[in-house]
């Protein structure tokens, strides 16, 4: 009844993910709870078993899949040049193997109503984080730069010190020898006017050009 249990938990978390096409989805949500499950079933009747005759720990076991959860989660994570991908993903894997060890510990009302949690925020969240995304100032500069050394960094302390914060960047080769351009993607503070951007990085050693585009 546990390993089915947690088999139905873990599926249902794992489903929403799939739906989206994440690194991992309906199979491997169901594995990890299924096997949190497992591991805590183990320990426990290791306990019972041997407690006359051993002083063991119920719970060294479970403790393992916390951390052999770990290396799951790593692999879900994607880096795309400044951006991380799957970091949800891989909490999920977590939340997931948590579960489990609830279900396999027999702590079935904490374990379905986590779930429950777990369904209402990765559903519901997503749509308040897009509209909280859709209220950010997204802004694009491309600029012609000197190529050398420690350029990218003087250009991030100019914007930085404006608040700006930078989401993604962009190197390019350009057809004059020494030069290369430059594409960032930001979110400029409320009341920062982009012509003020433009100034501050025309201002930069080593900067030939500034144009905003998008």
């Amino acid at each position: 009844m546990k390993l089915i249990l947690s088999c139905i938990l873990g599926g249902m978390i794992g489903l929403e993910r799939e739906s989206l096409n994440r690194p991992a989805g309906l199979r491997t949500y169901t594995l990890v709870c299924m096997g949190s499950a497992l591991a805590m079933v183990v320990s426990l009747e290791m306990y019972y078993q041997f407690q006359a005759t051993v002083n063991a720990d119920p719970g060294r076991i479970a403790a393992q899949v916390v951390s052999g959860i770990g290396f799951i989660g790593a692999g879900t994570i994607i880096r795309e040049g400044p951006t991380i991908r799957g970091l949800t993903t891989a909490a999920g894997i977590w939340v997931v193997g948590c579960i489990g060890l609830a279900v396999g510990a027999g702590m079935y009302i904490p374990a379905v109503a986590t779930s429950i949690l777990v369904l209402f925020i990765l559903i519901y969240f997503r749509r308040l984080e897009e509209r909280v995304s859709r209220m950010r100032d997204y802004r694009g500069f491309s600029m012609i730069v000197e190529d050398i050394p420690g350029q990218v960094g003087r250009i991030g302390s100019a914007v930085g010190d404006l608040g700006v914060s930078i989401k993604n960047i962009q190197l390019s080769e350009t057809d004059e020898p020494g030069r290369i351009e430059v594409e960032l993607l930001v979110v400029l503070p409320q009341n920062l006017d982009p012509e003020t951007v433009i100034r501050s990085l025309s201002n930069v050693a080593g900067v030939f050009s500034v144009e905003q585009i998008g």
